[in-house]
Formats: C-alpha cells, structure tokens, sequence
C-alpha cells in the first residue's frame, strides 16, 4: 500500500507520513517548500522522516498548485491512497496574499481531485479547518451546523474544497472523507501558531501579542491524537451505499471534526506555557484581529462513533511535550 501524502514537509504531514512508515508502509511525500514559515523547519522534517524510513520514504519536490509540474513529478509513482494535508494556512496571512490561497488552496485542490479520479484512488482523506464555522456563538460546533459564513479567504477556501469533493465524489464517485481540524500543535510544530510563538517569547523573555485582551477560547488539539484520527480515517473510507454521512451527504464523502472537544482559555494557554517554561510571560494586550473568530469548539461525535476517535492528551501534558522539544530540540539550532 502506496499512500500520497501533501504537504510532507509541513507539521501534521510529517507526524502522519511517520506513523504509517512506522506500521511499514510505503509513503511518497509532496511539498514545494513554500517560505510562509521557516524553511528550516520544513527541510529539518523532510531529513526526519528520510532517516526514519529506509527505502519506503520517497520526497518530491513539487508544487500541487501546477497541475503540469505535479502530473509529470507522480509519472512513474504507484499512489493508492492519498492523505492531502498541503494548503496554504493562516488567516491573517490571507488578507495580505489572497492569491496565494486561491493557488494552494483552490486550485492545488482542484489538481489532487483530478489525480484521484484518474488514478482510481481507493481513498483520498484531505485537510479542512474549523475556520469554515465562521463566527459562531452556539457551540460545540456540529458537521451538521451550516458553513456558509467564513469571515476569512482562508475559511472560504476551505469551504470550497469541501464542496468541490463532493462535486467530484458525486460524479465520479471517489471515496473522501475532510477532516476538519481544530488548532493542532505539538512537537514540529507551525512557528506561525499561538503555542509556539508564546512557547518562544517566554524563553527569550519577549513580549507575547494577546488578542481580544486574552478572552478567546481554541479547542487545542495535540498531534498525536490528530495523526490518530487521520489514520483511523484513512483505514476505513465512506461507503458508497446511498445513505446520508456526516456532512449530509450519500456519496461516498463524509466530514468530520477532529478536536480535543474542550475549548481552553487563551489566557489558560499562557499559564501552562508559564508553568511549563518555568518562566512569567511579558503580555502585550491587542484588540481582536480581522479575520479571527472568538472561540472553536469541535463536537467530535461523529468521529467518536463512526470510527472510534477519543483524544487522550490534555493541554496539562501536551504543552510541556511541545516546550521540552522546543527547548532540547529546535532551540538550540
């Protein structure tokens, strides 16, 4: 078995790429080395994942936005199973380079459907976001909610691929099932999040950006129960048998949240970054930023009942996991 995965390079494609070579399977991994974040860091996963797997670890160096270039990389690729975890994240970032979602987001989703339709993939698992909620004040936020007010380009794109993958397992029936991920971290994490931004303020002892003065509430997700539900996902694709899935579809296409399923505190966040760092935070209070919602909140009952997926890691465990990697690991780089 021959999993594609996108987005290789960036931080849950590395942590899911690893644990399926770690059951022996074969993985070929795309990612074009964007420099959003740190390419350090994305090279640093890439040498991980090349150390970890002898031979069943191949890395292309490819932009799935170039439908061309992509084709022509995956010519001679067995691929039976594809994991699209690669996009362009963010949602500030959206406001400052639309463009660069409508390319990663839109049309390198567009390209992985086509190869999945014309591969005859057995099952394609690609990455959604609970952006897609919008501004909700009813929570927890259920697959079933309407998604049709993103307050970012970002949440739109998404939503976009979410509809475009029905389209696509409508007429061509290819089984897919969006995972809708609610704010991961952990070790090789994204330096562009909350968790690592702080985590490195409060070592160096630098001021840390608290918005809306610190009231937002994130439903925050450790990765190893994230790369958990990925591949419970990914084992056991929709049928296409004609009855309704979550998400409300009878195509072989379903959704799920994948979250802790407890929104935290921002300002709880801080404290156990603080406990953890063994260290007090310098805070620097900010309104709320455009694009930003208030709080996210996943329903996982859905995912807890079709496939068993129950997270096990509170924030109490998680962050010091991420602060100790932080400082043993990439600090010292």
């Amino acid at each position: 078995m021959t999993t594609l995965i996108t987005g290789a390079a960036g931080f849950i494609g590395m942590h899911v790429a690893a644990s399926l070579l770690d059951r022996g399977e074969r993985v070929v991994g795309i990612d074009n080395f964007t420099p959003y974040y740190s390419l350090d860091l994305k090279r640093a996963r890439v040498a991980r994942l090349e150390a970890l797997s002898g031979q069943s670890f191949s890395f292309l160096n490819v932009d799935f936005g170039d439908a061309n270039a992509l084709s022509h990389a995956l010519s001679g690729a067995t691929v039976d199973r594809i994991v699209h975890l690669g996009a362009q994240p963010g949602v500030r970032y959206s406001l400052d380079n639309p463009s660069a979602y409508i390319h990663s987001n839109i049309s390198g989703h567009l390209n992985i459907l086509e190869l999945a339709r014309h591969r005859a993939v057995a099952h394609l698992v690609y990455a959604s976001s609970s952006s897609v909620y919008g501004m909700r004040t009813d929570t927890p936020f259920r697959v079933a909610d309407r998604a049709d007010t993103p307050i970012s380009l970002y949440a739109a794109t998404k939503r976009a691929d979410e509809l475009m993958s029905e389209t696509y397992a409508h007429l061509f029936r290819i089984p897919q099932t969006g995972l809708r991920f609610f704010t991961v971290y952990g070790p090789w994490g994204r330096p562009d999040m909350a968790v690592w931004k702080f985590t490195e303020a409060v070592l160096r002892g630098h001021p840390i950006d608290v918005y809306n003065d610190g009231d937002m509430l994130r439903d925050f997700t450790f990765i190893d129960d994230i790369v958990n539900g990925v591949i419970l996902a990914l084992d056991r694709p929709p049928e296409d048998d004609g009855r309704e899935k979550p998400g409300g579809f009878t195509t072989p296409h379903r959704l799920y949240n994948i979250g802790n399923n407890r929104p935290e505190q921002l300002t709880d966040l801080i404290q156990t970054i603080e406990a953890a760092c063994n260290r007090k935070a310098e805070i620097n209070l900010l309104p709320m930023q455009d694009g930003d919602v208030y709080q996210t909140f996943a329903d996982i009952g859905d995912i807890s009942r079709d496939l068993g997926f129950a997270p096990k890691t509170p924030m109490t465990a998680g962050i010091p996991a991420f602060v100790n990697w932080y400082a043993d690991e990439w600090a010292k780089r």
